[in-house]
């Protein structure tokens, strides 16, 4: 009897695995043209990916891990989507967030939640252009957004204040990863401009330096 269930678990065991991999290849095509989709429709259309970056920040004392798609238009740098989370009311709530060159919010998207339907579920509408707390065309700024009952500005999704802290504070952190994979970018290509320029007037020098020698 034991071999037999053993025979069992191994036949069954071999079929999960060769079922994984036939599946694996398909499952993964369809999140990364889901993914597509999204940064597609947040960053309001017409617009090519470029690249992929990670920035990790100290938040309330964890590492968060935010993804930053960079995108093109027209062969020009257009913004890019990111990937942020908090945490809401009924658990994770994940998002993709659009920012055009200068941080103004172009879109975003719900890909994940946890909130009741009809409640903090709304917030994949709430938010959006048009709607009673659109945050698009928005900057979040240093100071980020905040909703009406904080001083804000934004209103809350109506009696789901806690989801509408954690949108808005998805949004901010978002905003904040995005900025400063920017500021990072500029700082890093400044010193290397800096030092091009340097060996130049050095090679300058040097030469004036060499012809009045021979004169």
């Amino acid at each position: 009897m034991v071999l037999v269930l053993v025979g069992i678990c191994l036949v069954i065991g071999c079929l999960l695995a060769l079922a994984n991999q036939v599946t694996k290849g398909p499952i993964a095509q369809k999140s990364r043209k889901l993914l597509e989709s999204g940064i597609t429709m947040v960053m309001n259309g017409n617009c090519q990916m470029a690249s992929t970056d990670t920035v990790k920040q100290n938040i309330d004392g964890k590492e968060h891990v935010f993804v930053i798609h960079n995108t093109t238009r027209n062969g020009k740098p257009y913004g890019a989507a990111v990937e942020t989370s908090s945490n809401s009311f009924g658990g994770p709530l994940e998002m993709l967030v659009g920012f055009d060159e200068s941080g103004t919010i172009l879109g975003y998207t719900i890909l994940k939640t946890s909130d009741t339907p009809g409640l903090g579920a709304k917030a994949a509408q709430w938010f959006q252009k048009g709607q009673k707390g659109d945050i698009i065309g928005k900057v979040p700024g240093n100071n980020g957004l905040s909703v009406s009952k904080d001083g804000g500005t934004v209103d809350a999704i109506t009696a789901s204040t806690i989801t509408s802290r954690a949108f808005l504070k998805a949004v901010n952190e978002a905003y904040g990863a995005y900025m400063s994979k920017k500021c990072d970018a500029h700082t890093g290509a400044s010193p290397k401009n800096e030092e091009v320029k340097s060996k130049e007037v050095d090679s300058a020098t040097g030469a004036t330096e060499h012809i009045k020698k021979e004169k």
